[in-house]
């Protein structure tokens, strides 16, 4: 099975995801590999590096704005919930969604999230086949059913 571009972008996704658990980044890259849908992931090891992308900091000055973020809770530097708040109170970024890809099922953590303005809520799952389900329903969800605004990038 080949690689598939995105019916509603026309072009490859960009996502971010927001992670600092090596493991985890490696098992989500091998998901979404498997998934064979075409993206480009960018990763962000913590909250600050995150919004440095986001914002287009040196040395990130030409970064892509992401179509996606998946977005850990539970980051060094600046947590997730500080990330989703930064994000959804600056205009140019508070359109991209953001899905909550955390281990937490604590009912505090949804309820902030969600108060926060986070578009989904994801508890990551122990085994692997399960990620990959998951991966390929958030692909399949924001890259097929979902119509996105467009980028910066994407109306150039």
């Amino acid at each position: 099975m080949t690689s598939s571009v995105p019916r509603a972008l026309g072009r490859p996704a960009e996502l971010l995801l927001v992670e600092d658990n090596e493991g985890d980044v490696l098992l989500t890259q091998i998901a979404l590999k498997d998934c064979k849908v075409a993206n480009r992931l960018h990763l962000a090891k913590d909250g600050e590096q995150a919004l440095m992308m986001l914002r287009k900091e040196p040395p990130y000055t030409d970064h892509v704005t992401p179509d996606l973020i998946l977005l850990d809770l539970n980051l060094p530097r600046k947590d997730g919930r500080e990330v989703l708040t930064e994000i959804k109170r600056t205009p140019d970024l508070a359109k991209i969604p953001v899905v909550i890809l955390t281990g937490s099922r604590a009912d505090i953590d949804v309820i902030k999230s969600y108060e926060l303005n986070a578009n989904c809520y994801v508890v990551k799952p122990l085994d692997f086949q399960q990620l990959k389900e998951v991966v390929g329903s958030i692909n399949d969800f924001w890259f097929s059913v979902v119509l996105l605004p467009p980028t910066a990038e994407g109306r150039e």
